[in-house]
């Protein structure tokens, strides 16, 4: 059984490679890889073949679910993270578990034998549609968000929102005026709860309203986005989010 880690912790990565070696001494470490972009790289590779992915959710460059939508990931995903905000998205993709870290090993030993189970039985690997988790269809979208300054709750219109970002793990609103709330849930939250034709996600760390970009700067490779009001942080699309922006500015 080849089996392939997807973690952009090198510890993490070594650990659980010398863990399912101890546990499972047949089988091979086919691969490891750290982010989206090396990730595609390694599964575009026709001499590459995983019947088992351990993915871990947050990478360098996005997250795990990058992947699932440039790519048909045909073997039997396994997804580990520190959060549990992403269960959601864990099922949308047909993942065969969804383990917390730091991993337990009963319960690493119990997703493994269900993966074991499959392939005996030439049970396929999970295959969602290509571009699954960045559908730009509308839903249902919240029309205001409600933050909390000390005892007071504020309603801010969604319409009002230039774009959220993090950073040192908390999570900012900010507003066309220029006014910055913390908010108590993560991007992913955030972003389910948005309409998908007005936000985006240009990378792991922010979310940005179309009606908040003035202009776009090719750096290089890169995508820097000139926001109103201005940023104090730099917007820079993230090369594996790159086609997807363009294509949501274009409205396809």
């Amino acid at each position: 059984m080849n089996i392939l880690i997807v973690e952009d912790e090198l510890m993490a990565r070594k650990s659980l490679a010398n863990t399912l070696k101890r546990l499972y001494p047949d089988v091979t470490i086919a691969g490891e890889t750290g982010s989206v972009t090396e990730t595609l790289r390694w599964l575009g590779q026709p001499e590459n073949r995983a019947d088992v992915i351990f993915m871990d959710v947050e990478l360098s460059d996005g997250t795990c679910f990058d992947i699932f939508s440039q790519t048909d990931i045909r073997a039997n995903v396994i997804m580990t993270t520190a959060y549990d905000s992403y269960a959601v998205k864990a099922f949308e993709v047909e993942s065969i578990d969804y383990l917390l870290k730091p991993v337990d090993e009963q319960a690493l030993k119990r997703a493994m034998e269900r993966c074991i189970s499959r392939i005996s039985k030439g049970v396929p690997g999970p295959r969602p549609e290509k571009g699954l988790l960045h559908d730009t269809a509308p839903r249902h979208a919240k029309e205001r968000f409600l933050v909390k300054i000390n005892d007071t709750i504020v309603p801010v219109k969604t319409d009002e929102i230039a774009w959220f970002y993090s950073e040192d793990k908390t999570t900012w609103l900010v507003t066309f005026k220029g006014r910055k709330y913390v908010v108590d849930f993560s991007l992913d939250i955030a972003m389910d709860q948005l309409n998908p034709q007005k936000f985006f996600r240009i990378s792991r760390n922010c979310i940005i309203s179309m009606q908040a970009i003035s202009s776009i700067m090719k750096i290089g490779s890169r995508l820097k986005i000139e926001s109103a009001p201005a940023s104090p942080v730099e917007m820079m699309v993230s090369r594996s989010r790159t086609e997807d922006f363009l294509r949501w500015l274009e409205g396809r």
